[in-house]
């Protein structure tokens, strides 16, 4: 999605606009997904009260100011508010966000699935030559952009159903998520005017993204490329070429380089310095083959040289990774650790490579989002600043769990668990 907005969600889905100007394939879509002039119609029959319907059209009328000062036209203005009303629906999805109960490796089996994989295998037959074509051009194996489109739109498959400026405008009626709704409608009201799409077709997900590889606006306007040459930058239709090559695009531009692996599962001998695991603690491959840090299986690790950091999620018995730059650039489309793996991972088996050769502990359990939550707030309490609260087990919270087990002469692992939960609670 060239997303830089979901934290640890895969950028939403969202797309299509305008069926009037006669331009793309806007037919309907693999799956039997019912094409853009129905699916626009998704979620008005709801009867939202009479106060939203005009609160809706008040505010509106007030947003056009802000639009003006963006340089948006009083024409494009007309023409994207026209057919908008207030959707409850974009609202009740917004508010009734599945809570994360899986465990990595369940997230893991259903991201890189042998379905996933089948349908993978079948998109690089047949789209080859424009993916082939764009990791020339791009230098971002193509491997990972099918990956990475796999896991955005079930490769084009679920591409969004509500309409775009219509899902936008609700939300920021609503203030949900303050400025941010905001600058994603400015944004796609300047995409409208650029003549790239129309509003007819400009549909997508609750959340603002759209297309193939789910972008959101503002990563739109930054990094969409129109590489067939017909001067739009098409990521809305059945052809996916403009959004294949605006993801390797963002892969690029957020610091890919070409031929690197982004993580390559290692094996970590007897006694290994967990301490030494986490993102930030840097070193090069050579360095940590010193340390007795293998190849796990057929995927051959980074050259010598390159620079790399160890992560371990699945703690001592667990898979583990070197995790190269190009993981951090998978990072800027989705900043989700599971989320890189998952690319990475399916990439790997797309090029032939083996599954995993270490298996995930199977009595590691998945925390909670509160339990999560409480695990960051009692280790900050306790002098060990998780650099904040929010039941996202990123480097910082593995960082801070290290230390405090350290201190207390507890093996160290950085993984959060319900044993760990059990000793803060007893302080």
């Amino acid at each position: 999605m060239g997303i830089s907005f979901r934290q640890s969600v895969s950028l939403a889905a969202m797309a299509l606009v305008l069926a009037s100007c006669g331009v793309g394939n806007y037919g309907p879509r693999p799956g039997g997904v019912a094409p853009a002039s129905q699916e626009i119609k998704w979620g008005r029959n709801q009867n939202p009260p009479p106060a939203k319907v005009a609160g809706l059209q008040s505010w509106l009328a007030g947003f056009r100011s802000q639009g003006r000062a963006a340089g948006i036209s009083d024409q494009t203005m007309d023409l994207a508010f026209r057919d908008v009303v207030y959707n409850p629906e974009v609202v009740k999805r917004s508010q009734n966000q599945a809570e994360f109960k899986k465990s990595l490796w369940e997230y893991l089996e259903n991201a890189v699935s042998e379905k996933r994989q089948n349908n993978g295998r079948a998109a690089l037959a047949q789209y080859g030559g424009v993916l082939s074509r764009v990791e020339a051009a791009y230098g971002v194996d193509k491997e990972v952009v099918t990956a990475v489109w796999g896991m955005e739109s079930t490769y084009g498959e679920r591409r969004g159903d509500l309409p775009l400026v219509e899902a936008l405008s609700t939300l920021s009626y609503e203030g949900y998520r303050g400025d941010f709704f905001r600058s994603q409608l400015i944004a796609a009201l300047k995409i409208l005017q650029s003549g790239d799409i129309d509003p007819g077709h400009m549909t997508g997900s609750w959340a603002g993204a759209m297309g193939h590889t789910q972008f959101i606006p503002t990563t739109y306007l930054a990094y969409a490329v129109d590489f067939t040459g017909d001067g739009r930058r098409d990521i809305w239709s059945n052809d996916p070429s403009d959004s294949l090559a605006s993801t390797a695009n963002y892969l690029a531009k957020s610091g890919w380089q070409r031929g690197l692996p982004a993580a390559v599962e290692v094996t970590l001998p007897a006694g290994f310095d967990m301490g030494l695991a986490g993102k930030g603690k840097k070193r090069s491959v050579a360095e940590w083959q010193s340390l007795g840090v293998r190849q796990a299986n057929a995927r051959p690790l980074p050259p010598a040289g390159t620079t790399t950091e160890l992560i371990t999620p699945g703690g001592r018995t667990g898979a583990a990774f070197l995790i190269t730059r190009n993981f951090h650039a998978i990072l800027r489309y989705n900043n989700a650790d599971s989320y890189a793996l998952a690319v990475s991972h399916l990439s790997d088996r797309l090029k032939g490579y083996p599954g995993l050769a270490n298996p995930w502990p199977s009595d590691h359990p998945g925390l909670r989002l509160e339990s999560r939550k409480q695990i960051q707030e009692l280790l900050t309490r306790r002098g060990f600043d998780t650099q904040g609260v929010d039941g996202n087990m990123g480097s910082n919270t593995a960082n801070a769990i290290r230390a405090y087990q350290q201190s207390r002469g507890l093996p160290v692992t950085g993984e959060p668990s319900a044993d760990l939960l059990a000793q803060l609670r007893q302080g």
